[in-house]
């Protein structure tokens, strides 16, 4: 295993002495280029054809400073990222995670993973709805975090990161595609977060299940339930995301409360694994049928 640990801490300060017009491209050429893997597999331009146009730095934007939006405000949360035990805590992290599976002689795939820290956009309302934080690990060997460091978010990063790692390797065998269903995605969310929870304790889960009362789980269950089989990325986020974040990225509301659909498959992996007995580590890597097929109880 071989962990690019890309230092974005460097990066925002170097642009911070950069002028205006030259910071998106240091910003692309540094931190943005090790991802071109991840954005082409997404079907996501690295470079819009025109300025503003849709393009991974746009996608960025949603919950994270662009190099047009950096000022010296900034310096006091990039002196935070520029912690060398964070970074450190990091790749620790993604050695322990990948790591697990690997000593339980699963054969992997990816042998590089790339991981950076973006720096989160305090006025941005996706990133105010995730208290602070967030992940993408949806591409193997591709790893990020959207971060604001505080008392809060960094202590939750290793979690977060862990949760990501399980992602990065569930994805190895359980491919995405566009017969991907929403079972096959609240799974691998509670999959994820069951992940985190086992390695660095129940305490750090995420308010993308901790928001979600038992009352709210309840009544979330047979909506969510009825949809398993849905197809289609836009029909999907939804009943994952909620209607918050749904709204922000110029999807159909359909009734969620914030995050419905991770609280439903972390607690619905919760359900199966003190029903089997099974692992985290195996069931990881555990087809989302035979996950259904043992979890009737909950979902049915």
């Amino acid at each position: 295993m071989k962990i690019n640990m890309i230092r974005s801490d460097k990066v925002y300060q170097e642009m911070l002495e950069l002028p205006l017009e030259k910071r998106e491209g240091c910003f692309r050429a540094k931190i943005l280029a090790p991802f071109a893997t991840k954005y082409q597999t997404q079907h996501i331009p690295l470079k819009a054809k025109y300025s503003g146009g849709f393009d991974a730095l746009f996608l960025l934007g949603f919950m994270n400073q662009l190099p047009s939006t950096l000022s010296e405000k900034d310096r006091p949360a990039i002196d935070s990222l520029s912690s060398d035990q964070l970074w450190q805590d990091c790749q620790d992290t993604i050695k322990r995670s990948i790591g697990l599976f690997e000593q339980a002689g699963y054969n992997l795939e990816v042998e590089d993973y790339h991981f950076t820290i973006l720096l989160g956009n305090p006025e941005k309302p996706m990133l105010q709805i995730n208290k602070g934080y967030s992940g993408d690990g949806g591409i193997p060997g591709y790893l990020m975090l959207s971060l604001l460091p505080n008392d809060y978010t960094l202590p939750r990063v290793q979690a977060a990161l862990a949760h990501e790692c399980n992602h990065n390797v569930r994805f190895q065998f359980i491919k995405w595609n566009q017969q991907t269903t929403l079972a096959d995605w609240v799974v691998s969310e509670g999959l994820a977060e069951s992940f985190a929870a086992e390695l660095y304790g129940k305490d750090l889960i995420g308010p993308w299940v901790t928001s979600t009362s038992p009352e709210q789980l309840e009544e979330i269950k047979p909506i969510i339930s009825s949809q398993l089989q849905l197809t289609g990325m836009a029909e999907m986020a939804p009943y994952l995301y909620g209607d918050e974040i749904a709204e922000i990225q110029g999807q159909i509301p359909v009734g969620m409360p914030y995050a419905a659909g991770y609280a439903y498959g972390y607690h619905l992996i919760q359900a199966y694994l003190k029903k089997t007995g099974k692992s985290i580590i195996e069931a990881t890597v555990t087809s989302t049928e035979e996950i259904l097929e043992a979890t009737k109880d909950f979902w049915k």
